[in-house]
């Protein structure tokens, strides 16, 4: 909702992110838990992602987006948990209004471009398991080039349109975010001029960009169940649903936990929760992503194990 002007209030530059915890004595553990499971994510995510480009075998539509996703989810949290690593390290809370701004950006191109691939993954197996006779056709490297190229134009408008729009928004005074990162809600909420225009932007941009995409793998994921269970043989039945248990799951964490922070009316949670909410999508699922997707994969496997043995032999005099 908007804010009423403060006239005798000079504008804000610079921002302090509150977190988890202010209290010193929970900071170590704090520090500690994040980086661990931000050095796993990068780890995992990049592991995923040289293994897929080294590996020939590994060269089809799938795992393009599958490699594109891993680089993605690296990049996302690379976007925030750095910064928050580095203000409880230092003991300073501070971030700069363009620094905060620079973070937003950075965090809804990545998160968005996550949303884009779960969508182009889900109608990639769509053509596999329906439309296996055009699968090459349909699926050609150009036109997989070509999807991305356009995942990555639209995700860049909605993250171009929120951050411009903050910059239209006055903060004044001592502003405190209850938060671990630059969130636009939270930033709203501690406005003092008027932001319906943001807070409009925000669902139209969150219904279009959150329900298409899920509306084409939903749309992808019912014709794939009437394939599959129009197969005679129960072998085929689970071969059919083993090349989409990794990708439905990925979607089923993704999508419940971004809806669940950001399609709810803010009168719905607090930030507090909102920030722990947002701990699910923004730090543990790109963590959980890399073994997702290679612990029953057997074709990831083997690629882990070359990637693994190349660089044993590569390190012997």
């Amino acid at each position: 909702m908007g804010k009423p002007n403060q006239l005798n209030q000079t504008p804000a530059s610079d921002f302090l992110l509150v977190g988890f915890s202010e209290r010193p004595e929970d900071q170590p553990l704090l520090f500690g838990t994040f980086l661990g499971m931000y050095l796993i994510t990068m780890a995992g995510n990049l592991l995923i992602f040289l293994a897929i480009c080294t590996d020939p075998h590994l060269h089809t539509p799938m795992y393009f987006f599958l490699a594109n996703l891993s680089l993605t989810d690296a990049c996302f949290s690379s976007a925030s948990i750095p910064r928050m690593l580095v203000n409880i390290h230092t003991q300073s809370q501070t971030i700069s209004y363009p620094g905060c701004l620079t973070q937003l950006y950075f965090l809804l191109l990545f998160g968005g471009l996550d949303n884009c691939l779960l969508a182009v993954m889900a109608y990639d197996r769509f053509v596999a398991i329906c439309r296996p006779l055009h699968y090459n056709t349909a699926m050609s490297p150009q036109l997989c080039v070509l999807m991305l190229v356009i995942c990555l134009l639209l995700t860049n408008c909605p993250a171009l349109v929120h951050t411009l729009l903050l910059t239209r928004v006055t903060f004044c005074g001592y502003i405190v975010i209850h938060h671990f990162y630059c969130d636009p809600r939270a930033l709203l909420k501690l406005a003092c001029s008027d932001t319906h225009i943001n807070e409009l932007m925000i669902i139209i941009m969150g219904l279009i960009f959150l329900t298409l995409p899920l509306m084409l793998i939903v749309f992808s994921y019912v014709r794939i169940f009437w394939t599959v269970f129009g197969i005679s043989s129960p072998g085929g039945r689970w071969k059919a649903f083993s090349t989409c248990g990794s990708h439905l799951t990925v979607v089923l964490l993704f999508y419940g936990s971004l809806m669940g922070v950001y399609l709810l009316p803010p009168s719905a949670h607090s930030t507090e929760k909102e920030s722990r909410a947002s701990i699910l999508y923004n730090v543990i699922i790109p963590m959980l992503n890399p073994f997702i997707y290679s612990l029953r994969n057997k074709d990831m496997k083997d690629a882990l194990g070359k990637l693994f043995s190349s660089g044993k032999t590569f390190s012997l005099p």
